[in-house]
């Protein structure tokens, strides 16, 4: 969180389908900026073209596995963001996509931009969700 180190969280998944050819991980923030009154979804971090034969990230990961590509957060950057909610306590989903195809001719897509490209080519998915509220 940004009242600590400020880095991503350890994450695993298994048991994609066979025919996967990469992984998109998204994580995002529905309660923004106050959950009483939600706004926007908060993109905390998008990475894409996770190859295959990927099954989790390490805590703090500073190098993504060869393939793999960011896009652009809500702070309009290419890395994680850490929760910082300016008030109450947020839902934080952190969602990973098994795709079947390779992401082709993206260039720091936004979310939006990316779930468009990831239409029709979704094989399974799974959602972990956490909460935060800052002290």
């Amino acid at each position: 969180t940004c009242q600590g180190q400020d880095i991503s969280p350890p994450l695993k998944w298994e048991g994609a389908p066979a025919e996967t050819k990469s992984f998109v991980l998204i994580i995002d923030d529905p309660d923004a900026p106050d959950p009483k009154a939600p706004k926007m979804v908060w993109d905390h971090w998008i990475v894409y073209n996770i190859p295959a034969s990927v099954s989790s990230f390490g805590e703090g990961i500073t190098q993504l596995p060869e393939g793999a590509m960011e896009g652009l957060n809500s702070w309009k950057k290419t890395n994680y963001g850490g929760p910082c909610p300016p008030i109450g306590r947020h839902r934080y989903f952190h969602k990973i996509f098994a795709l079947d195809v390779i992401l082709e001719d993206l260039n720091s897509p936004t979310k939006k931009q990316l779930e468009t490209s990831m239409k029709n080519h979704i094989l399974s998915s799974a959602v972990l969700m956490g909460t935060y509220q800052k002290k």
